[in-house]
């Protein structure tokens, strides 16, 4: 197995290099309207933004933040396949302008901006990221009425574009790609309180970057990507950063597309590239070892397990686990503006597997 992996510099509101209904997936993290650390390069985008923002008119600078990011989404149906998914990560944000404090809703703006572009509504995830900062209430202390609720979530917010995704159903591909099924009860409930989020380890050389660093963790990408994607599908993510939908696709065996207006960034992902290879296996180890506890936990209460997985040697729970087969990085280079990776079979046995 092969896939391929290609970043582009330039505003993904034009994606000319992709082709109309050629992405599986897409995954992506804007940057927040109205959270300071944005306010640059949203009014970079657009002068109005920065007279807004110097005006204090806080609704007139969200909705003209939005109209930039509205030509993304349009942007993203048209690359979509029908019955692809579109996911994104996003947090309201809470301002105080005119001795004001007030929420901005983006996850309410963007809802409405892909519905508005044909999209269907699925189900989103809270990604909650409790802090332990002891000044993070707001408003008047202890003393009511004045106080603000503390926003310790963000918002995984999930799309369809057209009806579902019509596959084979014996597809080989589709079976090897599934997950197992303690992960899919985790993975598929509406919060997810397990993710925790990270802040990026620049060097001295790219403190420069620092404010344009707030990338979310691994696990949420890869995560997404082997819920609704399978082996060999394309991964697209429009606001790219440092590449981490990348690094999710590469080491879940799918292709990946990026679009970044930052160049700096392809050095922090280059450094990524080193540990690739040890980085797949580790993740991959560390699945057949969660399955392996989760296994010896469950027959421990006394439960039956039906099913025997066809590749590796320990039991999974329903018959559409059997087929799981996992893939590593074998071997990568890079061919002009693209990195190819090869895949090998990942069949040995897990670290604890020797417990069953």
């Amino acid at each position: 197995m092969k896939t391929s992996h290609k970043v582009f510099i330039n505003n993904s509101a034009e994606m000319g290099e992709v082709e109309t209904n050629s992405i599986d997936l897409l995954i992506t993290s804007p940057p927040y309207p109205m959270i300071e650390m944005w306010d640059m390069l949203f009014s970079n985008l657009n002068d109005e933004i920065k007279i807004a923002l110097d005006e204090k008119d806080g609704n007139k600078a969200f909705d003209l933040m939005h109209e930039e990011l509205d030509g993304i989404w349009r942007e993203s149906k048209r690359v979509l396949k029908s019955g692809g998914i579109a996911c994104i990560n996003i947090g309201d944000a809470t301002r105080k302008l005119h001795d004001t404090f007030q929420l901005f809703s983006n996850h309410v703006r963007i809802t409405r901006s892909f519905l508005k572009n044909g999209f269907v509504e699925l189900p989103p995830i809270i990604w909650r990221k409790p802090t332990n900062s002891p000044n993070k209430f707001l408003g008047s202390g202890m003393i009511p009425p004045n106080g603000y609720v503390t926003l310790e979530h963000e918002y995984i917010l999930i799309f369809r574009s057209g009806t579902s995704r019509i596959m084979k159903s014996k597809s080989e591909k589709r079976y090897n790609s599934a997950f197992f099924w303690e992960e899919r009860n985790k993975w598929f409930s509406d919060i997810w309180v397990d993710v925790k989020g990270v802040s990026q380890k620049l060097n001295s050389n790219q403190k420069s970057l620092r404010r344009r660093s707030a990338a979310f963790p691994l696990e949420l990408p890869y995560r997404l990507t082997n819920m609704f994607s399978v082996y060999g599908d394309t991964v697209l993510d429009p606001f790219w950063g440092t590449g981490t939908t990348s690094i999710a696709a590469m080491i879940s065996s799918r292709n990946s597309i990026g679009y970044e207006i930052n160049s700096k960034f392809l050095e922090i992902f280059n450094d990524k590239i080193d540990g690739i290879k040890q980085l797949s296996e580790d993740i991959i180890i560390n699945r057949l070892d969660q399955h392996i506890d989760f296994i010896d936990k469950y027959k421990k209460l006394g439960k039956d397990i039906k099913y025997n997985s066809t590749y590796y040697t320990f039991p999974v729970i329903t018959k559409q686990e059997r087929e799981i087969l996992f893939y590593i990085i074998d071997n990568y280079h890079k061919n002009k503006d693209e990195i190819i990776l090869n895949y090998k079979k990942f069949v040995k046995k897990a670290s604890r597997e020797e417990k069953l």
